[in-house]
């Protein structure tokens, strides 16, 4: 990536150089997943939650056609009231800087821009994958999870997917998918799916001695860490899965597809729900950041030895 289309904080540039822990965190839960202002109260607190740990957040952003790898809180306060922003993936960014747009990076738009400046924690609310609606309709977080090495915190994928031919394709692409804490795959919403992960680990530093195992055997890929939102937030299936259901169809009804599909399903699942999954990802997201956080303090504590 030519580095004249990349613009690095001076906080996260400082924390760059003395080899402190950073965390990149991602914006169209901002630009695409809230209105305002609760989305710019989620990035203000996604931040704190990585500061309470020790860590620096970075938040990934499009601003005027130049990549953002940590921005302010006046650039927070533009993207979060931006009237027309576009939702970044890979495929996405050419055009946004070309046309000078302001913007929200996907799960593969943050891994992208954040390994350009080396950054090797990325926490995010659940990544995409296989759509319900179609096969075809595959999420390019996937193809950036399978080529791109870094710890990605999530609380597995979302439900609105198929989540069986979503791991189906991570095993493909040897992406290993660790569950925090769990034997099984936390479907986003609620704790339990009924599929189990590659490999169950207790602590940020298993997850950290782990990922340099894999990355020192020469696989380039992730390491998906799946965080299960806690119990008392959890979404019970006989609720949820209607809900999701009848959103899946309403999608179809509607002929809504590709970029424009799952901010609509999170926005008519909230609706169904009387607001109880917003509610629930605002909590596994502060929770996926506090943990992207500790695993990154391991990460900068063990700098010596060559991670």
């Amino acid at each position: 990536m030519k580095k004249n289309f990349l613009y690095i904080s001076d906080e996260v540039q400082r924390a760059r150089e003395l080899n402190t822990p950073i965390v990149a965190l991602e914006s169209t839960v901002i630009t695409h997943g809230l209105p305002t202002p609760q989305n710019m109260e989620l990035a203000l607190a996604m931040e704190a939650k990585v500061r309470e740990q020790g860590a620096t957040p970075a938040t990934v952003a499009l601003l005027d056609g130049q990549i953002r790898v940590g921005i302010n809180e006046t650039e927070l306060e533009k993207l979060a009231n931006a009237k027309e922003p576009v939702k970044v993936s890979r495929r996405d960014f050419a055009k946004a800087i070309v046309k000078k747009m302001d913007g929200g990076t996907t799960v593969a738009g943050t891994m992208l821009a954040a390994s350009q400046t080396d950054i090797r924690v990325f926490a995010t609310g659940g990544i995409g994958g296989v759509h319900r609606e179609g096969h075809m309709d595959i999420s390019t977080d996937l193809q950036a999870l399978a080529d791109t090495p870094m710890i990605v915190v999530c609380a597995g994928a979302k439900s609105i997917l198929d989540l069986p031919a979503t791991l189906e394709y991570l095993e493909t692409m040897a992406v290993p998918v660790v569950g925090y804490g769990t034997d099984e795959f936390p479907a986003f919403f609620s704790r339990r799916s009924g599929l189990n992960v590659s490999v169950r680990l207790d602590s940020p530093e298993e997850i950290v001695a782990f990922a340099k195992a894999h990355w020192d055997l020469g696989l380039r890929s992730a390491i998906l860490v799946t965080n299960p939102i806690p119990e008392e937030y959890s979404l019970e299936d006989d609720f949820i899965n209607p809900i999701i259901a009848q959103a899946s169809q309403d999608a179809q009804d509607r002929g809504i597809s590709g970029q424009a599909l799952t901010p609509f399903l999170l926005a008519r699942i909230n609706k169904l729900s009387g607001g109880r999954s917003l509610e629930a990802n605002l909590v596994l997201l502060h929770n996926n950041a506090t943990l992207a956080a500790k695993i990154a303090k391991v990460i900068s504590k063990g700098k010596a030895k060559k991670f």
